[in-house]
């Protein structure tokens, strides 16, 4: 078992951004074009296992972009499919002309023969991921089904994805007293492991039209809402986020429902704030609590913003809706 490592720690810092950069575009496997978010701050650290003919690795750096374009592929293409292990930081990916967001625990597909823009950011230091880069060859499945993963997310905390994210950090974690021939015998069972993780995430694709995909995540995403309607902080940002999805696809989802994203989460809040409001119960608990319990932690936006959707101020609604006094308004 080979193992070889890179460390920017041993060139100036004022160089570390270029030499990284010319490293990566003149590699001869898969060459990258770099570009680090902060230049004057960029480190990189790489350690890697060579087991036969898969290649396990783990790698810390800080926030960069990572770009493999046409002429790049042209260049030098190995054929190969990487599996990334996000450990710490978060990562976004385009490839096969989607975006996907990836946190700690998620595995995703990149594929070195199609061109990708990976951008990897973390506010609390670098960024940690451990992978897994092996031939194509090796996957008993076929490439028209597997090329579609690139770009997916998968999951790394359980199941076979479970399995397969323990094998690869114990392995880079923890090296073991692994004699030479274990070089090959190891990369075959991580090879099974991506196998079987591609297999079942083509199984779980095909059992799901198109269609039923996305009325599940819309699904998932109203109810992610409902549940966090008292978090002021929700926004498009932190919806998409929790479903590993770009902020311009879940606004695709809604547009396709007939609102945009803000707008669905300002009637929900409003229909939240106006049962409350409407329950004797709550009598005694002022109007600016009850909305702030809904996400509405400023009283006077809050109450302009009552007062457009239902045509009065929250106090004279309340009066209603307790008393009886008129006829309560619609829905916004």
């Amino acid at each position: 078992m080979i193992a070889s490592e890179f460390d920017t720690g041993t060139i100036d810092a004022a160089d570390r951004h270029e030499f990284c950069r010319e490293l990566l575009y003149t590699v001869p496997a898969a060459p990258m074009e770099l570009t680090g978010r902060e230049p004057a701050d960029f480190g990189m650290f790489q350690r890697d296992l060579h087991l036969g003919e898969v290649r396990v690795w783990n790698m810390a750096l800080r926030p960069a972009v990572l770009r493999r374009t046409e002429a790049l592929i042209d260049r030098a293409d190995p054929g190969t499919y990487n599996l990334c292990l996000v450990q710490q930081g978060r990562m976004v990916n385009v490839q096969n002309a989607a975006e996907a967001a990836y946190g700690p625990g998620d595995l995703h597909v990149i594929d070195t023969s199609r061109p990708f823009e990976l951008t990897a950011w973390n506010d609390a230091g670098p960024v940690v991921c451990t992978g897994v880069e092996l031939p194509r060859h090796l996957l008993p499945l076929p490439r028209a089904h597997t090329d579609r993963l690139a770009g997916r997310r998968l999951a790394g905390r359980e199941g076979i994805g479970g399995l397969l994210t323990g094998m690869l950090t114990g392995l880079t974690e923890e090296p073991g007293p692994y004699r030479g021939g274990d070089g090959p015998r190891l990369g075959t069972a991580v090879a099974d492991l991506v196998a079987a993780l591609f297999a079942q995430a083509l199984e779980a694709e095909e059992a799901l039209e198109p269609e039923s995909r996305r009325r599940s995540l819309v699904l998932e995403v109203r109810d992610f809402v409902r549940r966090n309607l008292h978090d002021p902080d929700l926004s498009p940002g932190t919806i998409a986020a929790a479903h590993h999805i770009s902020v311009g696809y879940l606004h695709r989802l809604f547009q396709e429902e007939g609102r945009t994203v803000a707008a669905w989460v300002r009637e929900r809040r409003l229909e939240r704030v106006r049962g409350l409001l409407a329950d004797p119960a709550l009598a005694s608990v002022p109007i600016h609590r009850i909305a702030a319990r809904c996400g509405f932690p400023q009283p006077e936006a809050f109450s302009r913003t009552f007062r457009r959707a239902y045509g009065q101020a929250p106090r004279d609604y309340r009066h209603g809706a307790l008393h009886g006094a008129g006829t309560a308004p619609g829905r916004p």
